[in-house]
């Protein structure tokens, strides 16, 4: 097995390679003058089973064409086989036509992923109506998770904790984390009238006195939701409120408003970023692992 990192791959790939003790190497990613991608592999993939490394964050569709190019390339080279790990990954939220003329993007997605790749590899992706990725892709799947991962943050940092899913969405997180430290949560309902205008409400009485709240949720993007869901819950008594989540986007200095309004935030590497403290490197290790041993 050869693990390669792409460009927004770097932060793990040498990681996961340390871990199983493979062949590591870096993908060779530069711009033309007019923007085009430009790929080259430094390694002899011939008869390899390759394993490409890409976080989706920051320019995403560049993060997309590079690994199609990446991984059509590597079978060009004589790959035995190409696998996709995708720490995070885009273009899930959008699973149907929600209005008239939409792109429904994660099956195009998913459909080029099928064509190019043997096997695709994601932590936590932000399915809805389609909760397996058997129903999104046609190819070998497999969804990796963080959860156990962050109850054992909390364990070890957060003392007397409630957990608390800030929408429906992100309540089978939050709920999962809960049950394996064995603690009160509960959910909040969302009503999201824009992107950055959001309504929450909390949907049954929990006493919140003298105790941290965490929210769990897979996605920080804007930080809105969170920001409303911490206003609740300080009117509710809550003594702290920590913010944990898979993946760490934080656009619009959101990190920083969230710092302002008094929540602790603390996420998971798959996107590098200042509130990272958790390391996904050995799941995903594990799984490859697994892998090696059912050949």
């Amino acid at each position: 097995m050869l693990i390669i990192s792409c460009s927004h791959g770097k932060h793990l790939g040498y990681l996961i390679a340390g871990r199983l003790h493979k062949k590591y190497s870096n993908l060779i990613v530069n711009k033309f003058p007019d923007h085009e991608l430009r790929i080259r592999f430094e390694v002899d993939l011939k008869n390899k089973n390759v394993v490409l490394v890409q976080s989706f964050y920051g320019n995403v569709s560049d993060c997309i064409i590079e690994i199609i190019l990446a991984a059509k390339t590597a079978k060009e080279l004589g790959a035995r086989r190409v696998m996709l790990i995708a720490p995070y990954f885009p273009y899930m939220r959008q699973d149907k036509r929600f209005h008239k003329g939409e792109a429904v993007s994660q099956h195009i997605i998913a459909d080029l992923i099928d064509k190019y790749f043997d096997a695709v590899y994601l932590m936590d992706p932000h399915l809805h109506r389609k909760n397996k990725l058997e129903n999104v892709f046609k190819i070998k799947s497999k969804k990796l998770t963080a959860n156990s991962l962050i109850a054992d943050y909390i364990k070890k940092h957060i003392k007397n904790p409630v957990i608390i899913g800030p929408d429906e969405e992100s309540y089978k997180w939050a709920k999962n984390v809960a049950e394996m430290l064995n603690v009160e949560s509960g959910i909040l309902k969302k009503k999201r009238y824009s992107p950055y205008h959001v309504e929450v409400k909390l949907n049954k009485k929990i006493d919140l006195k003298d105790k941290n709240v965490v929210i769990v949720d897979d996605i920080v993007s804007t930080g809105h939701t969170i920001l409303e869901t911490a206003k609740i819950l300080k009117k509710l008594g809550a003594k702290n409120i920590y913010c944990i989540c898979a993946h760490g986007i934080f656009v619009n200095d959101a990190f920083k408003k969230l710092n302002k309004a008094g929540v602790k935030v603390v996420s998971t590497n798959t996107i590098p970023n200042k509130a990272a403290k958790i390391e996904v490197s050995g799941v995903i290790a594990s799984s490859l692992k697994q892998f090696l041993l059912n050949r």
